[in-house]
């Protein structure tokens, strides 16, 4: 008997590769067995709004797109409080998240992979009651994200995120925080935060540490103080590039909750997206709470 699965596609990810390999995808899903129901996102939500709606109607949901896409389907699915297994054909310009998962680029391999049988429990995170896949971010390059138009990532990838942070650089935001974890408490002025669930951010490996397990139900916590002056920036730099936690300059601890409190509401970016600006955000891991085929 046939299984029923939900296929939704944002078109407009990366440059519409999608377009030119919907129908070898489609016959893949077919060939496995699966009912197919085909669904093109409109807007931007419209995939958390399909997947709230419909869920519960099928045994597998696939999406393809960007980081972005699977962000508003995993949101749809912990917001319609069902289990369904997902699979991921990765379509954007940076896919952190399948590169973590070890998903590969070509769409046609990772679709059959999505209607496999080898399922990952996977964390993923919630931040102040809205879920998030991999990242949630504040700071420099933060905004850059989602003020960075969607021709020029097409384009470029990662690389526009870095020409449209460099033109900010001369205007560095910094923010005072306080931040507590696990019965700890500090306090420092920082340009950048970022708690994490993935091996890569913005394209880059690395930024998130070694040992990163994508179910151990733990974050990778990085906050960047603000450098006082051209040595410290120096300094900070060198162990971004370097991936190597040797410097003051950075906090980088596991947890499974964190709470940042600011003295003023912060610009906050979740996986990619625009996220709401926050005075004070409870960032908790949802261990192994969604079934991912990779």
């Amino acid at each position: 008997m046939s299984q029923k699965l939900l296929f939704i596609f944002n078109p407009h990810s990366g440059k519409g590769l999608i377009k030119n390999n919907l129908v070898e995808i489609l016959d893949i899903m077919i060939k496995a067995e699966f009912e197919v129901t085909v669904y093109v996102t409109q807007c931007q939500s419209d995939a958390t709004r399909k997947v709230i709606e419909s869920a519960a109607q099928y045994d597998r949901i696939v999406c393809s797109g960007g980081d972005g896409t699977l962000d508003e389907v995993m949101t749809g699915l912990i917001r319609s409080e069902t289990n369904v297994p997902i699979g991921y054909i990765p379509a954007g310009s940076t896919n952190d998240f399948a590169n973590s998962l070890g998903i590969p680029k070509g769409m046609l391999d990772a679709a059959r992979i999505a209607v496999g049988e080898k399922p990952f429990a996977c964390d993923i995170g919630d931040f102040n009651s809205d879920p998030f896949v991999y990242v949630a971010a504040f700071g420099l390059f933060t905004e850059v994200s989602y003020k960075t138009s969607q021709q020029l990532k097409n384009i470029f990838g990662h690389v526009a995120y870095i020409m449209e942070g460099m033109k900010s650089l001369h205007d560095v935001p910094s923010y005072s925080m306080q931040v507590e974890y696990e019965g700890q408490v500090f306090q420092d002025e920082f340009i950048y935060g970022m708690i994490t669930n993935s091996v890569s951010v913005g394209g880059f490996k690395g930024m998130t540490g070694p040992d990163v397990k994508l179910d151990d139900g733990l974050f990778e916590v990085t906050l960047i103080k603000v450098p006082r002056n051209p040595i410290e920036l120096n300094e900070i730099l060198a162990s971004l590039t370097n991936m190597i936690d040797d410097t003051d300059l950075i906090y980088s601890f596991k947890t499974n909750e964190v709470r940042i409190t600011a003295k003023e509401p912060v610009a906050w970016t979740l996986d990619g997206e625009f996220g709401g600006e926050h005075e004070e955000a409870v960032i908790q891991n949802m261990k192994q709470r969604v079934s991912i085929f990779c």
